[in-house]
C-alpha cells in the first residue's frame, strides 16, 4: 500500500487508538504507561503527529505489542475499507473545500469513530461495486452534486464569458459561430485544426474532439461528424480553457482518460464557458420572459431560439438551468436525457440533473420507466415520423405531469431529435419545472389547454395505477411494500396483544 505522508500519519493513529480501545484504556492510562503527555497521544491518534522512533517503542510496549506491528502500513480487517480509501487518490484529489467539507474534520471523524465509519465507507464500497460504478463515475457523481450544490450557477463563469466577450469587441447582440470561434483559436491561441483520420486510428471513431499538446501550438482534432453548431461548443470550450488558464484539463471528454476530479471541474467550467459565450444571458433573458410571458404554449418559439443560439436542444435546456433559477426565481427543476433506438420500446437514461432537491423521475436500475413521460413518448412520436419520412427536424412536446399519490406536478418541455453518430438512434432531453408559487408567477401558460395533462409515476414497478395501458411490468416493488407494511401491522398489533 502506497501512501501519502499525511495519510501515514492516519494509518498510525488508527492503529494506535484501536489498539488502545481493544485492550479497554483510556488516554490517561495510556499516558501512565507510555511516559508520554495525554495531549499528545490524542495528537497522535488524531493523524496530526507522527512519534520518533523512542516515542513509538514507548508506546508498543504500554499496548504490549512490537515495534514492527505497530508501525506497519497494515490495518486490521475491521479497518480495511479505510484503508483501501487512503490508498485511492480519491481523499487527495476529490476537492472537498467545494462541498464546505474540511478535510481535517473528515480524518478527525475517522479516527473518532474508526470501526463505525469503516463499517460505513465498506458499505458505500460494497454498493459502488455492485453497480460497476468506477473512479470516474464517483468523480462524475462528486460533480454533479457540486453543480446542484450551487443551482448550476457560477457567476464568476459568467463574467469571465462577458470579460472575454467585451475584450473581443463582439456587440451585444452578435452570437458567435463556428467560423469566427474557429478563428479565434487559430490566430488568437495559435491552434492548428485538423479532421480526425478514422481510418489509421478507427478507435477515434466516436471521439468528438481530441487536442494533442505541441510547444508551436496545440493541434485539435476535429471529428468529420460533427454539425457546425458542435464544433462551435468545441472551440468555445478550448477558448475557456485558454482564457481562463485551466491548465489540469482532458484532452478528450471521454472517461477513459480521467485522472482526477479536478480534470472533470475544469471541464466543466471550460464548457460552461463555451455556452456562456454562445448562448449569452444578455441575449437569453429578455428572450425567455418574453416566452413566459404568453398565455399560450409557443414550441415554435422555442426552436426559433435554438437555432437563434447556434446550439442544441440539450445545451439549450442546460443553459437554461443556469439562468432559471438565478434571474427567474425557478430553482425546483431537472434535467433529463434519454437514448432510444427507432422502433423499440426501450429507454436508456443517459443524463440527470436536480436543482434543489432530488427529484422525480431520475435513474432506477432494472426497472421500466413510466411509459407516460413526455421525455419517452416524444421519441415514439419522431420514430413515426421517420417512418414516414418527415426525419431530420427537432420537435418540441409539453406536459403537465402530475405524480400519482401526490400533489406534486412538473411541467415537462421536451426536445427529440436524431442523434448525428447513428441514423436508427433518437435523443430526447427535457426540463422539468417544478409548478408551485414561483413558478407560477413566471410562467403565463401554464393554464393553456393545449398542453397535454397526464397522471405519471416513477416506474411500473412503483405504480398503483393497475388499470394503465402503456404498463410494461408488474408493481412488484410496491407490491413489496405493502406485504412489509402488513407485516409490520401484524407484528405490532401482537406484540399490543401481549403487552
Amino acid at each position: 500500500m502506497t501512501l501519502s505522508t499525511e495519510n501515514v500519519k492516519i494509518v498510525f493513529g488508527l492503529k494506535l487508538k484501536q489498539l488502545r480501545l481493544d485492550q479497554g484504556l483510556s488516554l490517561s492510562e495510556v499516558s501512565q504507561k507510555s511516559g508520554l503527555s495525554i495531549s499528545y497521544i490524542n495528537e497522535i491518534e488524531k493523524g496530526k503527529k507522527y512519534p520518533k522512533s523512542d516515542k513509538i517503542i514507548a508506546l508498543a510496549a504500554a499496548l504490549g505489542v512490537e515495534y514492527d506491528a505497530l508501525v506497519s502500513l497494515k490495518l486490521s480487517k475491521r479497518l480495511e475499507p479505510i484503508s483501501e480509501l487512503l490508498s485511492s487518490n480519491v481523499l487527495s484529489e476529490l476537492p472537498l473545500d467545494l462541498f464546505g467539507i474540511d478535510q481535517s474534520t473528515l480524518l478527525e471523524m475517522l479516527s473518532d469513530a474508526p470501526t463505525r465509519v469503516s463499517a460505513f465507507i465498506g458499505t458505500l464500497i460494497e454498493i459502488a461495486r455492485n453497480y460497476n460504478m468506477s473512479v470516474e463515475q464517483f468523480y462524475l457523481s462528486a460533480l454533479r452534486t457540486y453543480q446542484e450544490m450551487n443551482d448550476n450557477y457560477f457567476e464568476e463563469i459568467e463574467h469571465a464569458a462577458e470579460a472575454y466577450l467585451a475584450q473581443k469587441g463582439i456587440s451585444d447582440d452578435r452570437v458567435p459561430d463556428e467560423k469566427y470561434l474557429e478563428e479565434i483559436l487559430t490566430q488568437d491561441y495559435q491552434y492548428t485544426i485538423k479532421s480526425i483520420n478514422a481510418t489509421k486510428n478507427p478507435e477515434l471513431k466516436s471521439v468528438r474532439s481530441l487536442l494533442v499538446p505541441h510547444p508551436e501550438g496545440n493541434i485539435l482534432l476535429m471529428n468529420v461528424n460533427l454539425t457546425s453548431v458542435q464544433k462551435s461548443f468545441v472551440y468555445g470550450r478550448e477558448i475557456g480553457y485558454q482564457f481562463m488558464k485551466l491548465k489540469n484539463r482532458l484532452f478528450t471528454t471521454s472517461l477513459v482518460e480521467v485522472e482526477s476530479f479536478e480534470q472533470l471541474l475544469n471541464n466543466y467550467k471550460a464548457s460552461y464557458f463555451s455556452s456562456a459565450i454562445i448562448i449569452r444571458r444578455s441575449l437569453l433573458v429578455p428572450r425567455l420572459k418574453a416566452f413566459f410571458s404568453q398565455k399560450t404554449w409557443q414550441p415554435g418559439e422555442l426552436l426559433e431560439m435554438i437555432d437563434t443560439f447556434n446550439t442544441t436542444p440539450e445545451s439549450f435546456c442546460y443553459r437554461l438551468s443556469n439562468i432559471l433559477p438565478k434571474h427567474f426565481g425557478i430553482n425546483q427543476l431537472f434535467f433529463l436525457r434519454f437514448n432510444n433506438f427507432a422502433g423499440r420500446n426501450q429507454f436508456e437514461l443517459t443524463k440527470e440533473m436536480h436543482i434543489a432537491r432530488k427529484h422525480i423521475p431520475h435513474t432506477v436500475k432494472d426497472e421500466y420507466y413510466c411509459r407516460r413521460w413526455v421525455s419517452l413518448t416524444i421519441l415514439l412520436d419522431l420514430a413515426e415520423k421517420m417512418k414516414r419520412g418527415e426525419s431530420g427536424k427537432t420537435i418540441c412536446q409539453a406536459q403537465l405531469s402530475s405524480y400519482v399519490g401526490t400533489s406534486e406536478q412538473y411541467l415537462m418541455i421536451s426536445f427529440a431529435q436524431q442523434t448525428a453518430s447513428s441514423q436508427n438512434q433518437n435523443v430526447s432531453v427535457s426540463m422539468g419545472i417544478f409548478v408551485n408559487e414561483e413558478s407560477r408567477k413566471v410562467i403565463a401558460f401554464l393554464d393553456d389547454p393545449a398542453i397535454r395533462r397526464r397522471l405519471v409515476n416513477e416506474t411500473c414497478e412503483r405504480c398503483s395505477l393497475f388499470d394503465c395501458k402503456e404498463r410494461m411490468a408488474a408493481p412488484l416493488v410496491l407490491n413489496r411494500k405493502h406485504q412489509h407494511e402488513e407485516l409490520q401491522k401484524t407484528i405490532k398489533t401482537l406484540l399490543q396483544q401481549t403487552s
